[in-house]
């Protein structure tokens, strides 16, 4: 049986709009300081979101147990539902009265420029949703509040769960000593290559300096494949082509949800970061974070032609 996975981070939604103009024709430089417009957005969607949700999504479809670890508002019933339906394990979702569910509100114009509001409701409390007592195989600690992200780490830490500490869209709220104290709790860190940047310039360290001290490092370069650094080894992992690049949002969840199957195969970090880079390569193809929706055996295809490895029977 497959072992399960926690999976603790953020769960939103997104709505998504379409202003058939460009916001540059509708905004006077002379007039900005009292700004007030409004677009008329004929297409709307609101996606399944946030990085808890994606990764456990993911997971599932690779055949996994994914155990998402989060905070939502009373208005979370259809992802509730949704995740039941999709036989996904909601035990760890803890709904907080009085909250919305964490949400982005993005309208985009025609020159593909973005106005963006997050509310984070549910998810400045996920610091509550106490995980003490779960048992895992691993886990992942991916960008949420400050506080429940470091909540949740002391917590697996306690409990001898590995982690992997899942940087993104946290980044601004880490300094470098916040950094030195999560890198000390995790024993894998994965970064983008714009991250990995980051974290350097602020803890002073590199990452090779940094995998000495962990499990491994993994960076991911999007297009062109992804930096594997263990046991004191740099190894570049070879990019898979995409059959079309559609939308880049949730690749990063969906490489971390490849990754993490494959550790709980017990495959080599190497073979992980393959089937990493196959998830994501899936996810491009498709618009929006959870609407891909490939069989397993479409993903072993994949993998095997990609690679030469397959997903276990």
């Amino acid at each position: 049986m497959t072992a399960s996975v926690l999976v603790c981070g953020s769960m939103a939604f997104d709505t998504i709009a379409v202003f058939e103009g460009r916001f540059k024709e509708h905004m006077l430089p002379d007039r900005i300081q009292s700004l007030s417009v409004s677009f008329l957005v004929p297409k709307m969607r609101k996606e399944f979101g946030g990085c808890a949700g994606n990764i456990a999504y993911n997971l599932k479809l690779l055949g996994g147990q994914p155990v998402p670890v989060a905070t939502v508002g009373e208005d979370a019933t259809d992802y509730l539902e949704r995740f039941r339906t999709l036989q996904i394990d909601t035990s760890r979702l803890r709904v907080m009265p009085g909250t919305f569910t964490a949400q982005c509100f993005i309208t985009t114009d025609l020159d593909d420029n973005q106005i963006a509001a997050f509310h984070p409701g549910a998810m400045e409390l996920s610091a509550q949703n106490d995980l003490t007592g779960a048992t895992a195989a691993w886990a992942i600690v991916a960008p949420d509040s400050k506080a429940g992200m470091f909540a949740h780490a002391e917590r697996l830490h306690a409990a001898g769960i590995p982690f992997v500490f899942d940087l993104g869209q946290a980044m601004p709220l880490f300094d470098g000593a916040d950094l030195d104290r999560m890198l000390g709790l995790a024993q894998v860190l994965t970064v983008n290559d714009y991250e990995a940047g980051i974290v350097e310039q602020r803890t002073g360290r590199s990452m090779a300096q940094i995998a000495s001290q962990l499990q491994a490092v993994v960076v991911t370069r999007g297009a062109e494949g992804s930096t594997l650094l263990t046991d004191g080894a740099t190894m570049q992992v070879p990019p898979v082509q995409a059959a079309a690049v559609v939308d880049p949002t949730g690749c990063g969840d969906s490489h971390r949800a490849g990754l993490l199957y494959g550790l709980t195969q017990g495959w080599s970090w190497l073979d992980s970061c393959r089937l990493a880079n196959v998830m994501g390569s899936i996810k491009i193809a498709s618009r929006g974070p959870q609407n891909h929706a490939p069989s397993r055996g479409e993903i072993d295809a994949q993998l095997r032609a990609a690679y030469g490895i397959g997903l276990p029977a």
